[in-house]
């Protein structure tokens, strides 16, 4: 089977117009990505450099056999840290629960609770199914204004940028993590997501499920006194 190959343009401005057309797609497709390194220039950094902060938030990462995957283990750790630091004193836990043999929030609460984070200072939000739905429900549903949001280094801007675009003034904590095949697939995603996360800035979809107002938060910084 013969497989024709693309032929350039013949002349001399047909090709310019093809060069030209191909750097056009090479930058737009590099905004998003752009766009998520400006939003969160000053606004990353470690556990010893987060600001303290009433709220963290910790994405959910994936369950093996009921318990957080490494890579989750790793956010709550770095959130137990915080909050063993006197930096934070309520941690929002945002993941999936969109089934009744899977929940992210409930893994992530009783990790926290066995690394010493007492079960009134963790709040769950059931529906965080991506990014974009857990900071805008931590800003509407949960009344969270202002937040340390935890992650690994690959997703941490994303999230920034997400978060401040719903209205939650956020700094990122990227966690480390083992450079796996994971880590590379995390990496490589995050080049596709950054145009979803774009979009999301701009038209500020409404997330999956909004539901009514919760006051876990306002509780929890209640009983922190």
């Amino acid at each position: 089977m013969n497989i024709r190959r693309p032929r350039l343009p013949r002349t001399r401005a047909g090709r310019r117009r093809w060069v030209q057309a191909v750097m056009a797609g090479c930058v737009l497709a590099l905004l998003p990505a752009t766009w998520l390194y400006v939003s969160t220039a000053g606004r990353l950094g470690t556990t010893a450099d987060a600001p303290r902060t009433e709220v963290a938030v910790v994405f959910g990462a994936g369950l093996w056999d009921g318990e957080p995957s490494p890579y989750l283990a790793h956010r709550l750790d770095a959130a137990a840290k915080l909050y063993r630091a006197g930096r934070i004193e309520v941690v929002l836990v945002t993941g999936d629960n969109s089934r009744e043999d899977y929940d992210e929030p409930d893994a992530m609460r009783a990790y926290l609770i066995r690394h010493g984070v007492p079960d009134g200072r963790i709040v769950s939000d059931f529906a965080g199914f991506d990014t974009w739905d857990s900071c805008v429900r931590a800003k509407k549903i949960f009344g969270v204004d202002r937040a340390v949001l935890i992650s690994q280094g690959f997703h941490i801007r994303r999230a920034v940028a997400l978060c401040e675009a719903a209205g939650v003034e956020s700094y990122g904590v990227g966690v480390d993590a083992k450079h796996d095949v994971t880590w590379y697939y995390g990496g490589a995603r995050e080049i596709f997501a950054a145009g979803k996360a774009a979009l999301d800035a701009m038209f500020e979809p409404d997330p999956r499920f909004l539901g009514p107002k919760e006051r876990g938060v306002a509780r929890a910084l209640g009983s922190a006194g």
